[in-house]
């Protein structure tokens, strides 16, 4: 079973990815859109769970109905110069409120996975030539940030005005 990051840990996972000629197998699953588009009423009824694989090129406006609907949307970064899903993150977490896991597939490389996780995507799928290990390292080497995240973490100059604020009020 292969593994991945999710929650910055790595795990063994359970959902198989089916091409578009290929039957259904039983468990969780991960099609693509396209093919969630064209089987969307048989999908709903698959007896395991169904994520939905998207790239840049797909507008999110098509799968706004559904959300409620899909625990997992796999964003497919083709190419390392292909940041497209970093927007589809953001947009999906912060102004929709998706609570799913969004899942790094494609050319996921260690470099880019603290931006990713700062965007919303919450699980990664490394490449195969490269050391899952190694990738999860990643995580710990930036100890703070600039911007506001989804996740509602502070950035450094806010916390560094609210202890000058907090210091100015006690004396």
């Amino acid at each position: 079973m292969r593994k991945i990051i999710r929650d910055r840990t790595i795990v063994e996972d359970h959902w198989q990815h089916v091409a578009d000629d290929e039957p259904l197998p039983d468990g969780d699953i991960i099609v693509s859109h396209a093919r969630w588009r064209e089987e969307r009423a048989a999908l709903v009824q698959h007896e395991g769970k169904v994520g939905v694989r998207i790239n840049g090129d797909i507008s999110l406006d098509t799968l706004i109905g559904d959300l409620d609907r899909l625990p997992l949307i796999a964003l497919e970064f083709p190419a390392f110069k292909d940041g497209r899903c970093y927007s589809h993150a953001r947009v999906l977490r912060e102004r929709h409120g998706y609570p799913g896991e969004l899942r790094a597939v494609g050319d996921v490389l260690r470099d880019q996975l603290a931006y990713m996780a700062r965007v919303g995507i919450n699980a990664f799928e490394i490449r195969e030539d490269r050391s899952i290990e190694d990738a999860l390292q990643a995580f710990s080497e930036f100890s703070g940030h600039y911007q506001l995240d989804p996740r509602g973490r502070i950035p450094l100059e806010l916390r560094r005005r609210q202890r000058q604020s907090a210091a100015a009020a006690a004396s």
